[in-house]
């Protein structure tokens, strides 16, 4: 993956949305992994359009389950770890 979004703030959402859409009119891989309350931006349904572009996207269970319990996730929960292996396989990494 050439770019990795990292959002760990809700507040995040008009920053990756249009890095999002820039990575994809330039044919760009990348991927989002979401961590602390950055996970309350998968309840947005444009952030959850561009999800399905993503070539991985996976927020933090021990997150999701402090902000989004009741909630479906409509990514893949993780871990640190898969945040870990994600940051290993990733050329740049942007955090929000």
């Amino acid at each position: 993956m050439e770019m990795l979004f990292v959002i760990s703030t809700d507040r995040g959402g008009r920053i990756l949305a249009p890095l999002a859409h820039a990575c994809i009119r330039k044919g760009i891989a990348w991927g989002c992994f979401f961590t602390n309350d950055g996970v309350r931006l998968l309840a947005d349904s444009g952030i959850k359009n561009l999800m399905d572009m993503a070539n991985q996207a996976i927020a933090c269970e021990h997150s999701w389950q402090r902000f989004m319990a009741e909630k479906h996730c409509p990514v893949e929960l993780g871990s640190q770890t898969n945040h870990s292996a994600m940051l290993a396989r990733t050329a740049r990494v942007i955090t929000i």
